[in-house]
């Protein structure tokens, strides 16, 4: 049972880790807010960071009632998560991965309050993100499990949060090369967790449609 746990909350952490991938947002976060002072690139931060959490636990707490409401099943949304999952990946291992892709006039828009949009949704939180805390919490088979998917979203939040706070001090300490690096890193991984979850999907509908010819 305590090995399940470690395993399960190491998934969660390498999972989410990658698709909230903070330090892939830096450089997004620090070109939306060069005009900015200290003081407000912390509020923007703070607010982001808090309505990102909230959102993304709302998905994974309540994503299946939504699937049963809309008479969708979490295969198939495991198969979409993947793909979607995939995509991001492979745009990191590129070293060429955005969220969002921002014009200046874009930028100048969202300048009085970038916090939610783009910021929180859907750079922090995107659908990666939110896909893979609905289908974490399908995994959850005990209490335990669901508390820990809860309790390391919130530690992968405050560590978000840190990092975009020092974003600054880290850009220039870890450099553009040393950014891009880890970027294809977490790409490389976040493929493989995409493609484990993509089978997970494909598999049991493939067995469905095997028996039914049978």
């Amino acid at each position: 049972m305590e090995n399940s746990l470690v395993t399960y909350a190491l998934l969660c952490f390498t999972s989410f880790f990658t698709l909230t991938n903070p330090l892939g947002i830096m450089p997004v976060f620090l070109t939306m807010t060069q005009n900015f002072d200290e003081a407000e690139r912390r509020r923007i931060v703070k607010k982001a960071s808090f309505v990102a959490f909230l959102i993304l636990v709302s998905f994974t707490i309540f994503g299946q009632f939504l699937f049963k409401f809309f008479g969708m099943s979490t295969n198939g949304f495991r198969i979409a998560g993947g793909i979607i999952m995939f995509k991001i990946g492979y745009d990191m291992l590129q070293a060429k991965f955005t969220r969002v892709k921002l014009a200046a006039s874009e930028i100048r828009d969202y300048a009085n309050d970038i916090s939610i949009t783009p910021l929180a949704i859907p750079m922090i939180c995107g659908p990666g993100a939110i896909a893979n805390g609905i289908v974490m919490m399908e995994d959850a088979v005990t209490a335990a499990h669901k508390l820990v998917l809860i309790g390391v979203i919130a530690i992968i939040f405050l560590i978000t949060y840190v990092t975009l706070r020092a974003s600054t001090r880290l850009i220039a300490i870890l450099g553009d090369t040393v950014n891009n690096v880890m970027m294809r890193l977490m790409g490389l991984i976040l493929m493989v967790i995409a493609i484990e979850c993509l089978v997970s999907g494909v598999k049991p509908i493939c067995i469905d449609i095997i028996q039914s010819a049978i």
